[in-house]
């Protein structure tokens, strides 16, 4: 089976460990979880523009997006008027709606606060963090 090309958006401070459990799902040979991850690593880099033109190469080289939405999925982020959206995860869902990417979200915790961006867009939601919740959204997506 083809590994899908997925983009994950998540907040980088507090929810990264469940970006690298993706990963980790993906390298196991016993889990049937093929994605191919076009989500950066660190980008460092303080200079809003070049992040911008870094996530939109690696949002442009998938099929979907997946969006981790975490506690903080929501909170205004400091350089919100840089970036000119409330906070990336929003900015890359954004992006990801202009270049025709399918979206998939799944709420780490039942009570998170959806990002205003997933919302009203036909975005698959994956019911719960579980491999085979986030597959079966891709897969309808």
């Amino acid at each position: 089976m083809a590994k899908k090309k997925v983009f994950v958006s998540f907040d980088y401070d507090n929810d990264k460990h469940y970006k690298n459990l993706l990963a980790a799902w993906d390298a196991n040979p016993n889990f049937e979880f093929k994605f191919s991850d076009k989500s950066p690593h660190e980008i460092n880099s303080g200079n809003v523009g070049r992040v911008k033109a870094a996530l939109t190469n690696k949002i442009n080289d998938a099929t979907y997006t997946l969006v981790l939405i975490g506690k903080y999925a929501n909170k205004e982020h400091p350089d919100s008027r840089l970036i000119n959206d409330i906070n990336w995860i929003n900015w890359e869902i954004n992006k990801s709606k202009e270049l025709g990417k399918k979206l998939v979200a799944v709420k780490l915790d039942r009570g998170n606060e959806s990002p205003t961006a997933i919302m009203g867009v036909g975005a698959k939601w994956a019911m719960s963090f579980t491999q085979e919740s986030i597959i079966k959204a891709l897969k309808d997506a």
